[in-house]
């Protein structure tokens, strides 16, 4: 994809409705980047290349296989297993009993990074491979323009201030992103007007939210049985998506050709 401003993107995402803004637009640009990997660019000598080096994450090797096509992915599973094959073959060549390889790191169980020596060659080039994903680093390298874009928009842009304050805002991880650009990319004295502000739009989507997730609760009393739901129908997933991200009631994202 091309170097541009995401402002367009931007406005469309601001004016979806949704709990968060940039959740909307990373699955957009999550399905997009599928889309483009299982489209007809797996014939594409360089991005099988790329896709067979970088390989692929679990969760979006799931992604893959719930899409669909099947010779498509078959295509980037043959090209990606052969350069494992390769590789493995040159590691195990490298892998002596007793020699150490040096340090990785990898979740504990507390969800932790920890760092820890790994007791071999192989196991510390299996680790390295877990942590590269070519639709992860796609989305990564469009995300940052997008959040650049972000801060272009507050400052050039009065129009999608307005729209922003009216919205339902951020979920928590995503607004820690918008606090880091925004302390970074803005001025001084542009800081002290638009970090109030997105906090208070935080607040306020969080209280509402949270009176939402309450009342949904209130109605599995049999005194409210027949009480009106609110807004509190959807407060469960929509509590989950402003305390995680993502979109968790979404169905599976399937080819629709």
């Amino acid at each position: 994809m091309k170097e541009k401003l995401y402002t367009m993107e931007l406005t469309d995402a601001v004016k979806a409705g949704d709990e968060c803004l940039f959740c909307w637009l990373e699955r957009k640009l999550e399905q997009e980047n599928l889309e483009f990997v299982l489209g007809s660019s797996y014939m594409e000598g360089d991005i099988r290349e790329e896709t067979s080096i970088k390989g692929f994450c679990r969760h979006h090797t799931k992604m893959m296989y719930d899409y669909g096509n099947s010779l498509g992915n078959a295509w980037i599973m043959k090209s990606r297993l052969e350069y494992v094959n390769r590789e493995w073959k040159k590691q195990m060549a490298q892998d002596m009993p007793g020699k150490k390889a040096g340090f990785f790191s990898r979740l504990g169980k507390s969800g932790d990074t920890k760092t820890q020596e790994a007791v071999s060659t192989a196991e510390a080039w299996i680790r390295l491979e877990e942590k590269h994903c070519y639709v992860c680093s796609r989305m990564k390298k469009i995300y940052g323009r997008m959040l650049d874009t972000f801060v272009y928009l507050l400052k050039a842009e009065p129009e999608f201030g307005r729209l922003l304050m009216e919205s339902k805002g951020f979920c928590l991880p995503h607004f820690a992103d918008i606090l880091h650009v925004c302390y970074e990319k803005l001025k001084p004295e542009e800081q002290q007007v638009w970090i109030p502000k997105l906090r208070q739009l935080m607040e306020t989507n969080l209280d509402r939210v949270q009176e939402d997730i309450d009342w949904m609760i209130e109605k599995y009393d049999y005194r409210n049985q027949d009480a009106d739901w609110k807004q509190s129908r959807d407060a469960l997933q929509r509590t989950m998506q402003k305390l995680v991200g993502s979109h968790p009631a979404d169905p599976v994202f399937k080819c629709q050709k």
